[in-house]
């Protein structure tokens, strides 16, 4: 096993850098139902495999489309299957329900749940790898990052916003779809390769980047003060800010039981008056 090397941040400056990474295997678009048991056949024989999915992008809140693509690579082939087209087939549920078959992805639970909503399924064996990274030092959660951490090389994600559900793909759809599905397996089997660091190194890690991140943030607020002409207050230690936060926290669930004895007293007072009333009017 690999002694872990992975460095906790990679920044944009040095991402732009990099050389582009893309799935070179094959590319098979499954939009007729006839294509489904090949596919799955296919899928079926495999270990493990990288999922990830597509929908038409939104750009108005609150509104959600549908999954409109799941990609499903190995390292030669990548499957995209177009829910569109041919709805979720019950033997594509079933890859995702047989604890046989790893299934790796990236925001995971998101995907499954899209998937959930086409067909109903149980999902088994569904690995997140977002929560792996920070075993092996890596804090950055995003895909293309964290590729670029792995392997000095980037994915190109200027096909994300485009049309998941036009009537065909393009051949860049179907590539940067293929590439999303690939890097996750490419990134699971890697971290494994390495090895992890102890919980107890994993919570000193990410405390210590907390710590820095919320320096950072005091150290921009102080600039922004200073400018206005107005000595900033003296920063409070990570400890004093998490126990700032727990009493403020504790404040407020006060003040909501205190509100809700007040409201159950005004009710109850209601309700007495109404019997007294009914009494009298007897």
């Amino acid at each position: 096993m690999k002694e872990n090397t992975y460095i906790h941040h990679i920044s944009k400056e040095l991402l732009q850098w990099m050389p582009i990474a893309a799935f070179e295997g094959e590319v098979i678009v499954v939009d007729h139902e006839d294509q489904i048991a090949d596919a799955v056949s296919y899928l079926s024989r495999q270990r493990t495999i990288g999922v990830d999915t597509e929908a038409r992008p939104s750009f108005q809140r609150g509104t959600h489309y549908p999954t409109a693509l799941v990609q499903i690579a190995t390292h030669e082939r990548c499957y995209l299957f177009r829910l569109t087209h041919i709805g979720m087939p019950q033997a594509l549920a079933d890859i995702f329900a047989n604890p046989d078959i790893c299934k790796v992805g990236l925001a995971f639970k998101d995907d499954i749940n899209g998937l959930r909503h086409r067909r109903n399924f149980v999902p088994a064996n569904c690995v997140d790898v977002q929560s792996l990274v920070a075993r092996y030092g890596i804090l950055d959660l995003g895909l293309q990052k964290i590729f670029a951490i792995c392997f000095g090389k980037k994915i190109s994600k200027t096909q994300q916003l485009t049309n998941w559900e036009n009537s065909h793909l393009t051949p860049e759809q179907a590539r940067y779809a293929s590439t999303d599905a690939w890097a996750t397996l490419l990134i699971y089997e890697d971290l494994l390769s390495h090895e992890p660091l102890s919980d107890k190194d994993v919570t000193a890690l990410v405390r210590a980047d907390k710590e820095r991140m919320i320096e950072h943030q005091q150290e921009i607020q102080d600039q922004r003060l200073r400018e206005q002409g107005i000595e900033p207050p003296p920063h409070m230690t990570l400890e004093e800010r998490e126990a700032h936060q727990a009493q403020k926290r504790r404040e407020a669930r006060k003040r909501k039981r205190q509100r809700q004895t007040a409201r159950k007293a005004v009710q109850r007072a209601a309700s007495t008056g109404e019997r007294k009333n009914s009494a009298n009017s007897l």
